[in-house]
């Protein structure tokens, strides 16, 4: 049997069940993350010692009676607990279509986590599991000296460069917060990003009043202007540290000020104890000047997936016909083709 879990008490008290979850599974990132039209769920399946999670959140397909599931932005994926030779996937998928059936969820997208086990295994021979691109994580069990070995030459320099020229120091007030939406918004607008990379100022406080998940947003403020030059936001939950947010003003990105910010994470989070930096991958996961980038910090790549599961193929393609899409459109589900993107 699968239980919905909806309210946050029981969500949390759930996530404590598991050895490791990421932000992104949490209760508090659901509900800054979903719509209006959206619900989020948290799928709870137990059978014997071994204990699933699932959140999702989900969503009414058009004007119909039917619905799909997708998952939250960045990297979510199923959570497992004593998933080992007596876990059995048949027994989960069939608890899982019967779930699907009843609630008339025809179709099911999530994006996965490369720093939890056992997704693979708790998902597979349901649906496809496809990888897409890389993510670069930088190994902060290594020491900060072998850590900064593996640093491109051109990195280094820049690194050193910003730090003479600035200082870093973290948001505390209002106004600090404020400084970084700003510097954010100015850097999307400038990369004419897709409208789902803009928030409103109230997202920005309300992502740092959660508690399920500690977020710290660096500044880097010049050292002759005073001025704040870039702004990072990362994000810390168990052993993992996430680069979740960044932007820089026009006018300094010759000094590089961002890769500052991400040497000082490194640095700070070694000291604290996490084991994961998450530096993200490219545009939409394409190697690009993105993935480039950050891949200048890191040759420790990690493969990221998505899950896909067809639940109901009839009512699928009947969707795919009514919406008028390209059959062979690589987005999922087809028939969102038009309307969204992953």
């Amino acid at each position: 049997m699968i239980k919905t879990i909806t309210s946050k008490a029981e969500w949390e008290s759930a996530l404590s069940e598991v050895k490791s979850f990421d932000f992104y599974h949490t209760f508090d990132y659901h509900h800054i993350s979903k719509t209006d039209t959206e619900e989020a769920v948290l799928l709870y399946y137990r059978d014997k010692d071994a204990l699933i999670l699932l959140p999702l959140l989900l969503r009414q397909i058009f004007d119909t009676d039917f619905y799909d599931a997708t998952s939250v932005y960045g990297y979510a994926g199923p959570l497992g607990h004593n998933i080992n030779e007596d876990f059995s996937a048949e027994a989960f998928r069939e608890a899982l279509d019967d779930f699907f059936n009843e609630k008339k969820i025809i179709a099911v997208f999530s994006r996965l986590n490369p720093y939890i086990d056992d997704q693979d295994r708790i998902l597979g021979g349901i649906g496809e599991i496809r990888p897409i691109g890389n993510v670069v994580n930088i190994d902060l069990s290594k020491s900060l000296d072998e850590q900064r070995s593996a640093y491109r030459r051109d990195t280094r320099s820049r690194v050193n460069k910003a730090r003479r020229l600035c200082t870093v120091r973290k948001a505390t007030e209002a106004q600090d917060i404020e400084t970084f939406v700003d510097i954010y918004t100015e850097t999307m607008t400038k990369l004419d990003a897709d409208e789902d990379y803009f928030f409103d100022k109230e997202y920005f406080f309300n992502f740092l009043d959660c508690d399920g998940f500690k977020t710290d947003v660096l500044l880097a403020v010049h050292n002759e202007t005073g001025e704040v030059t870039a702004g990072s936001m990362f994000v810390k939950t168990n052993n993992i540290v996430q680069y979740h947010l960044s932007g820089t003003r026009s006018e300094y990105m010759k000094i590089a000020p961002s890769r500052l910010l991400l040497d000082e994470m490194r640095i700070q989070a070694t000291e604290e104890g996490y084991r994961f930096f998450n530096l993200g991958g490219g545009y939409k996961s394409r190697e690009d000047a993105l993935f480039n980038f950050k891949s200048s910090f890191s040759d420790d790549f990690k493969s990221f997936k998505i899950w896909t599961y067809i639940v109901n193929q009839d009512k699928y393609h009947e969707f795919m016909i009514l919406s008028r899409v390209e059959e062979d459109t690589e987005f999922f589900p087809a028939y969102r083709a038009k309307v969204s993107h992953i």
